[in-house]
């Protein structure tokens, strides 16, 4: 386990994870955060990645209600009982993440937000985050773009852009709570996508720090061989 960043280590960390997916690009019945990886659920991967960071962090996972009894049959299956806290989510990311947050009664700390089917994280990125929003007051993960990259023009036409000037949003995205709290009283909007965007809508300024390009978001039958492959490589 790695030691809490000193930036960190006096204030309550918290960690909103949003497991709400279902199975249709697996191609599969079971919602993909519930499918085996490795012999175990994707989202107990996760799960135990943060806990890994610090036992004290204190876990809100969010998920819809169809979706409560069936992750209880597992916990029970995998003798899994993390010290965490359920919650039942909402229509969009929006309003599920904003149902996490109520549970968090503390006025000050640090809360990062992660999907539940990224178990690829490590807990250098997850610290890294932590440490970034105690200075920065966000910490939003990302990769640089490794393609060419082309924009598509109303007409139909595209032109190459600099892919030097663009990144891919991962999570976790870390915010100062106080914060946080206050970007989400303001209205929904169609084009929040993640919780950087509310921030910056709500006119928070967003820090962006490094993540890695082995933290996917787990979607398709591809993504579930190609994350074995790499739990295998790192023994897990």
């Amino acid at each position: 386990m790695n030691p809490q960043p000193l930036a960190t280590s006096h204030q309550p960390l918290f960690c909103i994870i949003v497991a709400g997916g279902s199975g249709s690009r697996m191609k599969s019945d079971v919602p993909k955060q519930f499918l085996l990886l490795n012999g175990k659920p994707i989202l107990q991967h996760t799960i135990e990645r943060f806990l890994a960071y610090s036992p004290n962090l204190r876990i809100i996972l969010v998920l819809p209600a169809r979706d409560m009894n069936r992750w209880t049959e597992l916990c029970d299956q995998h003798n899994f009982y993390p010290p965490i806290q359920t919650v039942i989510g909402g229509a969009s990311r929006f309003q599920s993440v904003r149902n996490g947050l109520k549970k968090i009664s503390a006025k000050e700390g640090l809360v990062a937000v992660h999907d539940g089917v990224r178990p690829m994280i490590t807990t250098d990125v997850i610290g890294a985050g932590f440490d970034t929003a105690a200075e920065q007051g966000s910490a939003v993960t990302c990769v640089a773009v490794k393609d060419s990259v082309r924009v598509v023009e109303p007409d139909g036409t595209s032109k190459a852009v600099d892919r030097s000037q663009y990144r891919l949003m991962q999570t976790p995205q870390t915010f100062r709570l106080s914060d946080f709290r206050q970007a989400f009283t303001v209205e929904e909007q169609p084009f929040f996508t993640d919780c950087a965007s509310v921030m910056e809508f709500a006119g928070y300024a967003i820090t962006l720090v490094e993540g890695t390009y082995e933290n996917i978001k787990i979607t398709t039958p591809e993504d579930l061989h190609w994350a074995e492959s790499v739990l295998a490589g790192r023994g897990v």
